[in-house]
């Protein structure tokens, strides 16, 4: 299918042509040369990771922070829906412009400013993680959520949905990291959501609203960020077992040890059998069909010392083998196994549902018992691998999307694994945020009430409904839409 087809109705009163025409004459006006209309450029906002476009009206590429409310106050008088968008690597279609209207391209705001003193850094939203990561770095500083699309990923758009990654086992997630914002509301009135300190409680926490909000309560233009000192060493190891009880019972093992790894990465045996089959190459010589454990530990020499003692002696009768990386190269080789199992599923089929649940820690393993019996009703491949330190697991239902029975198939097969989810005590998302693709299940998560009050939050800071309309409370049925062929820039 081609880009703008995936049209369903509007979940905002349609603004007339006329208006359209006349509110983007006046941006025009008031932000000359950022205002773009042409096809390739309406068709490269109207996609992101999940690969369902839908045409905007218009882009706009900010170049400074104010210029986001100049949008914003003609957009609010016009009732035009605006999309912030970023980089586009959201998994869920957050930054898919549902209603049409304007994309709010913030990727040219990149400024950061650290200070040495607090160990506080102030950036603008479209600045990507990992430039961050290594710029900090120098001044042997860390700033730990990592998601896997970091290379790509905006800190606006990590913000937006609380983005997560393989270090949040030991250091927690983008809220932990934020201790202020600055944006604009849906009028275009800009406001300031705490400021760069590490004490701050005067007034109601409107920052920690705005943070996995996914741009429905406001736009971001500057976020404080905390800083940690950048950990003296690390050591990286990957393990393999018989199957995924032995895996997963090893993870309780550790953390019940009181070991604390920077990253604790789980694949099962299907994950690692398309990983094989994508490289032609086993991962364990001789130890086939296995479950992976990949752990990482970071500290001081004497610590590091004294985890890894520690953490060997728990392994050494549960683990099948093992391999330790003692250079960077080879911690990247080992950390490749685990970023190709995403690609080298469409190995399988050619679409996938893909769910960051969460469970408790102890329960993991009754998820994955229920993915392996779930892959048996359904008949399609359930692959899973994901942060088995924090108990968020990313379950893959794989189908080909031209078969109408394999798509029912796909649906009655997430419908059934997120009543499990949520009947462990588990959340529907960890880190990837609602948007299109998790909005049919919020009911599953949350009762009426609190979605009625999520509700009158979001009416109250945008009651004209135009920032990012029709994500989290409007239920969007993923496979019943044909995807674009479209390559992303992270794609493998």
């Amino acid at each position: 299918m081609g880009f703008g087809l995936c049209i369903f109705n509007k979940v905002i009163q349609k603004i007339s042509e006329a208006d359209m025409k006349r509110a983007l004459g006046q941006l025009k006006r008031k932000l000359p040369g950022r205002v773009q209309a042409d096809l390739a450029t309406r068709e490269y906002a109207s996609v992101d990771n999940l690969r369902i476009s839908i045409l905007p009206d218009a882009v706009i590429q900010v170049k400074k922070a104010e210029e986001v409310g100049v949008v914003l106050k003609l957009a609010n008088r016009y009732g035009v829906p605006v999309t912030a968008r970023g980089a586009g690597s959201s998994a869920t279609g957050s930054a898919v412009p549902v209603s049409s209207g304007w994309v709010l391209d913030l990727s040219l705001l990149k400024s950061i400013k650290l200070n040495q003193y607090s160990k506080i850094v102030s950036v603008e939203p479209g600045v990507l993680t990992d430039v961050l990561q290594t710029k900090m770095a120098r001044y042997g500083l860390f700033y730990p959520p990592d998601p896997s699309s970091k290379k790509y990923s905006t800190i606006g758009g990590n913000i937006a949905c609380n983005a997560g990654g393989m270090h949040c086992v030991k250091y927690g997630v983008t809220r932990d990291y934020v201790l202020g914002l600055e944006g604009y509301l849906a009028n275009g009135a800009f406001v300031e959501w705490g400021l760069p300190l590490k004490k701050f409680v005067s007034g109601l926490n409107l920052r920690d609203l705005w943070i996995g909000s996914e741009g429905t309560l406001g736009i971001v233009t500057k976020a404080h960020l905390k800083l940690i000192p950048l950990p003296e060493k690390r050591w990286m190891g990957m393990f393999a077992f018989k199957n995924e009880k032995s895996a997963l019972s090893c993870v309780s093992r550790i953390l019940k040890a009181g070991i604390l790894p920077s990253l604790c990465e789980f694949l099962d045996r299907q994950s690692v059998d398309c990983a094989e089959r994508f490289t032609g190459r086993t991962i364990f010589k001789g130890a086939s069909n296995v479950s992976l454990l990949i752990i990482e530990l970071d500290g001081t020499s004497e610590a590091l010392r004294q985890q890894k003692k520690a953490l060997l002696e728990i392994t050494e009768s549960r683990a099948l083998d093992f391999t330790e990386a003692k250079t960077e190269k080879a911690s990247e080789a080992i950390l490749k196994v685990r970023r190709l199992c995403s690609q080298s599923m469409y190995s399988i089929a050619d679409t996938k549902l893909n769910e960051d649940v969460v469970v408790p820690i102890e329960r993991q393993y009754d998820l994955i018992r229920y993915t392996l019996e779930l892959r048996k009703e359904i008949g399609l491949a359930t692959p899973t691998f994901g942060h088995a330190g924090d108990g968020n697991l990313h379950v893959h239902i794989m189908y080909n999307r031209s078969s109408a029975n394999e798509r029912k198939r796909a649906k009655k097969g997430i419908l059934k694994l997120m009543k499990f989810v949520v009947s462990l005590g588990g959340s529907i998302t960890g880190e990837h945020g609602i948007g299109l693709a998790k909005a049919p299940f919020m009911k599953l998560q949350h009762s009426k009430e609190a979605i009625e009050a999520m509700q009158s939050v979001k009416n109250a800071l945008d009651p004209k409904g135009i920032l990012n309309p029709g994500k989290i409370f409007h239920p969007f049925e993923v496979w019943d839409y044909t995807t674009v062929d479209k390559k992303m820039p992270w794609d493998h």
